[in-house]
């Protein structure tokens, strides 16, 4: 399952691709979309907006497209006028004069005013995202110690988007390693250098993921890489304390961890 860091790198594809073009060709499967297409031709894509796994691609009229993936959507650039051979079922069309973008599976799709973005009631469930740059780890602190989440289990609070959205479960497993904390533990019952730290990793983490993940290389732009110091790696040395990664099941998901270090 596709975690913050990975949407937030298909939108910045996305955008790459076809933002501050005017449109030429809009075409949506779904009915109740289909009357925004001639309008939307000649508009052009201002930006493309990531909260949690949910894709906002904001329109210069002032409409927005939320798309939700879920398990089977997936986004394509190509060339215009090109089409795919696939068997997976096209939903939208958003075509400038040299590239197309095109969203194939997703149901989860909606045209929204400003105002109904404001009410959509997944959006308004989430917290705030932690590839959002104005985020800073004194509010993460915070929300940390607020009365909603100090008693939360980190096993399923860093997997709750209510919590802070774009996290998931690889990002959940290297955090609490990177922190030293064994997932039965809540903020409560931390201390405040402990609580720093891991308000910190909790923005840092996802972010170099999302920055470099995927890059082989280091040069001056990327002095660290994102690799996973324990995700899959049950059977391993930990890198810190020489332990053996260990791997069991928590909220329903894998959990990788060192019982030598994560106390």
């Amino acid at each position: 399952m596709p975690e913050g860091p990975e949407i937030r790198r298909a939108a910045d594809m996305l955008e790459a691709a076809v933002q501050g073009k005017p449109l030429t060709d809009v075409w949506f499967a779904l009915p109740q979309l289909t009357d925004f297409a001639p309008g939307l031709v000649g508009q052009r894509i201002e930006q493309i907006e990531t909260r949690g796994k949910a894709l906002l691609t904001h329109f210069s009229g002032g409409l927005t497209l939320y798309s939700h993936n879920q398990l089977y959507g997936v986004w394509r650039v190509v060339n215009a006028g090109e089409t795919p051979q696939t068997n997976r079922v096209l939903r939208v069309k958003l075509q400038t004069a040299d590239k197309a973008i095109l969203l194939y599976s997703a149901s989860d799709i909606a045209m929204l005013t400003a105002e109904q973005l404001a009410r959509h009631p997944f959006l308004q469930r989430l917290g705030p995202d932690v590839l959002n740059m104005t985020l800073t780890a004194a509010q993460v602190k915070e929300r940390l110690l607020s009365a909603r989440f100090r008693q939360r289990r980190f096993s399923g609070l860093l997997l709750d988007q209510a919590f802070l959205a774009g996290l998931g479960n690889y990002l959940r497993v290297e955090i609490l390693w990177y922190c030293a904390l064994a997932p039965q533990h809540n903020a409560a019952e931390l201390d405040d250098t402990q609580l720093d730290v891991l308000a910190q990793a909790l923005l840092d983490i996802p972010r170099l993921s999302w920055q470099t993940r995927g890059t082989v290389y280091e040069n001056k732009h990327h002095g660290a890489l994102f690799r996973f110091r324990v995700f899959h790696r049950a059977g391993d040395v930990c890198e810190r304390c020489g332990g053996i990664i260990e791997k069991t099941m928590l909220s329903s998901r894998p959990f990788y961890w060192c019982p030598g270090c994560q106390c």
